[in-house]
Parts: structure tokens; C-alpha cells; sequence
């Protein structure tokens, strides 16, 4: 199934800064103050072939595309890394964010769990600065992504022969899982997590190491099985032909037996298994994860692939730094 892409998409480590002091206590939903944003491209005002004065430039700057945004940093600082915890996941909780607010909260929280999860003596300190409500959640954030990287014993010098672009609309792969639950009996979360874990949310276009394929990552032969006739690289399709699989390895009784089969690893079972709780845990849990980027576990260090990131064979990492 999908053992090549597994892990590689999951989260990013990024080591950095801001060294203030932790806040005493987490805000409702104060601003992303340490998100960065891409500047939005402005249009210029229209041309007139008349002598009549041209109309002046907009007074509100054209969307932010959500899908541009650059990730933030998290900070070195425990104390203050929990602070930024609790202000990605109060925004990505509140039904009045906006999808730019959740988009940058989103990224927030991303850079910040790996941050966590590459320091396990953090622990005791991020969780003691955290509110309550949200100790077990960044635990079970930084479970998850211990379990993908200790998948990854060789780092990569190359990046892959992706193309990376927009997920589909966050409503459509709702739908899309809920279907395939109502058909087949594999709780909606599962197949969520699958899809998070082995193309985030379908942003990644290409083919694994091992040859799988399409936003669920099959195997040709395996798809031939089990694709029910439809097309690998379509999104519905894949979710259903994900769902088939898992029902007909008892997914509804034994979904951990059912998820060894999509992936011969323990790590990965314990990984997808723990997202998949996380998605459940809120209603707007799933925004979060839908507006992660993708980043690349590489000897450079862990790398940033942008939404329009495109290659056609694989490249040295210190080239495509340069």
C-alpha cells in the first residue's frame, strides 16, 4: 500500500527563536503574531483612454491565498513553544476564524508539535505551561509524530519527483469519507489519518519509492483488487478503494489488524491510529491538519516543499537549497 510516502509528509521540525517569556495564561484567540505571511500580489488600477481621472487603487488588499502562506518558526523556548500551542489550537477551535486565521494557526500548530516532538525533555515543562484542556492533545501530537519518525532510519540527500498543489475543498473530502464510511464501515477518522499521513490531504502528486500511487497511495496490483473499477489518482476513488481495503481485512472489527495491512509497520498503525483520535477530538480538528503543509525529512535537515513545487526527477537537496 503505502509505505513510501508514509511518514515523509507528516509534520515539520523547525528550529527556531523567539525567546520572550511564556505568557501566564493562554488568551481566547490572540493573534498569530508569530505566523509570516506571504505578501498578497496587488493589481494595478485599470488604464483609461479618456481624460476622466482614473478611478483610485482599492482600499482593501486582495485575498491572501491561504495555500501561499510561509510556515512560521517555533520557538526554542518551552515555555514559550507551549504559548504557541495554545494560541494555534484556540484559533483552530473558534467557529468565527476565518480560513486565513486557520490556515496560519494551522501552520502554527504543525511547526510547533514537531518542535515538541523532537524534544522529549520538554515534556514535563510544556505540558505544566499548557491549559488543561490541552496537555493530552499535544501529548497525542507529539506521540504521533515520534511514531513517523522513528520510521526513518537513512535520511534522504535528495528531494522526490513531486508536484505539490491545493488540497480539495475541505467539505468535499468530508463528504468523500463520509461516504465511504456509510458504504464500507470504516469510521470516517481512519480514513482521514490514511490520507493525512500518505499525501497530506492529497497535496502530494506522485509516486513512492515502492511504486504506490494516488492521494491513498496504492499499489498498482493492490488497486487492481481493490479500486472497485475506478481511477487511482481521483480523490473519491481512492478514499473508497482505502475503505474497501480496510473492510475486507476486518477494519470494522480489528482496524489495527486492518491498518498493519495498509502498512507493515507498528509505527504506523500507532501513528494513523492517533491522528485519527485527534481528528475526532473536535469538530474543527480536521481544519488543522487540512491547512499542514508538506515538508520532507532530509541529511539537510527537514525541508519545505511549497504548494507549486515541482520536479521531475529527483533533486540534491543542496541544489534545491541554493
Amino acid at each position: 500500500m503505502g509505505r513510501g510516502l508514509a511518514g515523509l509528509v507528516v509534520v515539520a521540525l523547525l528550529a527556531a527563536c523567539a525567546e520572550e517569556a511564556a505568557p501566564t495564561a493562554a488568551p481566547e484567540r490572540p493573534p498569530l503574531t508569530t505566523t509570516t505571511t506571504i505578501a498578497p500580489t496587488t493589481t494595478a488600477p485599470p488604464t483609461t483612454t479618456t481624460t476622466t481621472t482614473a478611478p483610485p487603487p482599492p482600499t482593501t488588499a486582495p485575498p491572501v491565498d491561504v495555500f501561499a502562506l510561509a510556515p512560521p518558526r517555533a520557538s526554542r523556548v518551552p515555555e514559550t513553544l507551549a504559548g504557541q500551542i495554545a494560541t494555534a489550537e484556540a484559533t483552530i477551535r473558534d467557529e468565527s476564524a476565518s480560513p486565513l486565521e486557520t490556515a496560519q494557526a494551522a501552520l502554527l500548530q504543525q511547526v510547533a508539535y514537531r518542535q515538541l516532538a523532537a524534544h522529549p525533555e520538554w515534556d514535563a515543562v510544556v505540558a505544566g505551561a499548557l491549559p488543561e484542556h490541552l496537555r493530552n492533545v499535544a501529548r497525542l501530537h507529539a506521540d504521533a509524530r515520534r511514531e513517523f519518525r522513528g520510521m526513518h532510519s537513512k535520511l534522504s540527500s535528495t528531494l522526490p519527483a513531486w508536484r505539490i498543489v491545493q488540497p480539495e475543498p475541505p467539505e468535499g473530502l468530508l463528504d468523500a469519507y463520509r461516504a465511504a464510511e456509510a458504504e464500507f464501515g470504516i469510521p470516517w477518522k481512519y480514513l482521514a489519518a490514511i490520507n493525512l499521513v500518505e499525501t497530506q490531504i492529497g497535496r502530494i502528486r506522485g509516486t513512492s519509492i515502492a511504486g504506490a500511487q494516488g492521494p491513498m497511495q496504492f499499489m498498482p496490483a493492490t488497486w487492481d483488487a481493490y479500486g472497485g473499477g475506478g481511477d487511482i489518482n481521483d480523490t473519491r476513488d481512492a478514499i473508497r478503494g482505502a475503505a474497501r481495503y480496510l473492510a475486507a481485512n476486518n477494519g470494522a472489527h480489528d482496524i489495527a489488524g486492518a491498518l498493519y495491512r495498509y502498512n507493515h509497520s507498528n509505527r504506523y498503525v500507532v501513528g494513523v491510529q492517533v491522528y485519527a483520535d485527534l481528528i475526532a477530538e473536535h469538530p474543527r480538528a480536521f481544519l488543522g491538519f487540512y491547512y499542514w503543509g508538506v515538508w520532507y525529512i532530509t541529511d539537510h535537515g527537514d525541508v519545505y516543499l511549497p504548494v507549486g513545487y515541482e520536479q521531475a526527477q529527483p533533486i540534491a537537496v543542496a541544489d534545491y537549497l541554493r
